[in-house]
């Protein structure tokens, strides 16, 4: 048993990391794609992103004649200091509503 144990907790940790990555990941999905429509209504994509990140975290964004396109940065430790610095990026486009420029 004492031999397995620290095995198992290796495991449980790696899990722990590996689920609160991903709950980063899909917030930062959510506001990417929640800043590209907020842009391209003519809307504050920053403030409507903010709902959705921790603080830290970059929303950058851009246009072109036909898209709205958001980029959101999130810096993260999922277990704190005992695990490297890691940076979750997600990214996504929506189409300029008609009569926005």
């Amino acid at each position: 048993m004492a031999a397995v144990l620290p095995a198992v907790v290796a495991v449980l940790a790696l899990g722990l990391w590996a689920v609160a990555t991903v709950g980063t990941k899909v917030r930062a999905i959510d506001a990417a794609n929640s800043a590209a429509i907020a842009a391209a209504r003519s809307e504050d994509p920053h403030a409507v992103a903010a709902a959705y990140l921790p603080d830290g975290a970059s929303v950058t964004i851009s246009q072109d004649d036909t898209l709205a396109r958001a980029v959101v940065t999130v810096p993260v430790r999922p277990l704190g200091p005992l695990t490297p610095p890691m940076s979750i990026t997600a990214a996504a486009a929506a189409p300029l509503e008609p009569g926005v420029t």
